[in-house]
């Protein structure tokens, strides 16, 4: 790490981390889709990482790759923390997709019995209609 101490200086300002480990998740022209700072546990790491890969994709509004990736996050780790965030992403990416406002509808149906208490059930709560 010593011998690597300008690189570390010249990303770290680059890209803003305060704090290590920082994980950055960057499209092929090193524009920052998706930020993880701190440790966390191997399914919490990789819940995030997989949330990364459908921001990347909700942002080139690759719709149906997003909503997969958003909905893996769910199936696969739906006890992590970003699965809330996963859930609320995969409903927008399927209305993107589509137009059909009942896919946010369906979104807001499902936090009823999933992650109810979280900050994305509160932001979707609106789609209830």
């Amino acid at each position: 790490m010593r011998d690597q101490a300008a690189d570390f200086k010249r990303f770290g300002e680059r890209y803003g981390a305060q704090w290590t480990p920082t994980i950055l998740e960057l499209n092929p022209d090193g524009v920052e889709q998706h930020r993880v700072e701190g440790f966390l546990q191997t399914d919490d790491f990789l819940a995030q990482l997989k949330l990364g890969l459908g921001k990347s994709a909700f942002k080139a509004k690759q719709w149906q790759d997003a909503e997969r990736q958003f909905r893996e996050v769910v199936d696969r780790f739906g006890q992590s923390d970003a699965a809330a965030e996963a859930l609320y992403w995969a409903g927008v990416s399927r209305y993107k997709a589509t137009g059909d406002a009942s896919a946010l509808k369906e979104t807001a149906a499902a936090f009823g019995s999933r992650y109810s208490n979280s900050t994305w059930a509160k932001k979707a709560s609106i789609w209830k209609g």
